[in-house]
């Protein structure tokens, strides 16, 4: 991989991965296409580092708010009570546990089925297809879903599911912030609502996988015949960090005026797309590791 190479990726990266349009699809499609192989899984989970930074400067208030409140409730500011320690008092604190509640499902997961994940799940026919499904339900459930409930009015039933939306994620194609948006608009959420509580949920659980991953790759980096060098790596990194934090403005004014119905073809037509490249042999359903 050269420079310029790192520097396409670190800009793929901060395009899609806040987007409900999968981010781990396009960095394999586009690693296939333009390098012939994965890119490496060092360069890849260094540079998603760049777009997590992004989001956590954009809502560092709102963290600083609730994990403020969250921990004060937890020493009994609200009294001593095991549900005034929740949060029963407190919008914010509670937050901060359904927060949590969303990310047990992808963690449990991902620490149950990571070989399948790494292999298996990767094939890109189960991408074509995953990509063409959450497509069609993105749009039919934007489309006939009311928007009544604001992340203020979240459950931990709520929080749940939001949960199953994220975890189902861990299969390249559905889009992290693809199926938790489809499951809080399926119960009601408004559009921005649905997609505040997306990033929020992807704090702790992209994150804190994309730091143990680094960690991880580090340890192989010599080894890894893709990894372009510090200098591309650190650009690609910028360039998703500096990316990513305007795509995450843009898409939040975007959707407090139109629908989902753009991403949703934009899905579909990208399946159709990959589906036509793997029958031409263009590309291969799996990927080649250099």
């Amino acid at each position: 991989m050269n420079f310029f190479q790192a520097i396409v990726l670190g800009l793929v990266q901060a395009l899609t991965e806040y987007l409900p349009v999968s981010s781990s699809a396009h960095i394999r499609i586009i690693g296939d296409l333009m390098l012939g192989s994965d890119p490496g899984a060092a360069f890849t989970a260094i540079i998603q580092l760049g777009t997590e930074l992004a989001v956590l400067l954009y809502f560092r208030k709102d963290i600083i708010r609730i994990l403020t409140h969250w921990f004060g409730c937890l020493g009994g500011k609200d009294g001593k009570t095991w549900q005034e320690r929740m949060g029963s008092k407190d919008r914010d604190a509670a937050l901060g546990w359904y927060i949590i509640v969303g990310t047990l499902p992808i963690v449990i997961a991902g620490l149950l089925f990571q070989n399948a994940i790494e292999t298996s799940l990767r094939n890109l026919w189960i991408t074509v297809f995953v990509l063409l499904v959450f497509g069609v339900l993105l749009w039919y459930v934007d489309a006939r879903s009311r928007q009544v409930k604001t992340i203020q009015e979240m459950d931990v039933k709520d929080a749940a599911l939001f949960g199953v939306g994220q975890m189902l994620a861990l299969i390249p194609g559905v889009s992290r912030s693809g199926g938790t948006i489809t499951f809080g608009r399926a119960m009601g959420y408004t559009r921005e609502s649905a997609v505040r509580v997306s990033f929020l949920m992807a704090i702790p659980a992209v994150f804190g996988a994309g730091i143990l991953e680094a960690i991880k790759a580090l340890k192989d980096v010599n080894a890894d015949a893709m990894f372009p060098g510090w200098g591309a790596t650190i650009a690609a990194t910028v360039v998703s960090f500096v990316v990513g934090y305007v795509v995450i403005i843009g898409f939040l004014k975007f959707v407090s005026t139109f629908s989902y119905k753009a991403f949703a073809v934009y899905r579909i037509g990208l399946a159709v797309v990959v589906a036509l490249l793997l029958i031409t042999g263009v590309l291969p359903a799996t990927a080649a590791v250099a």
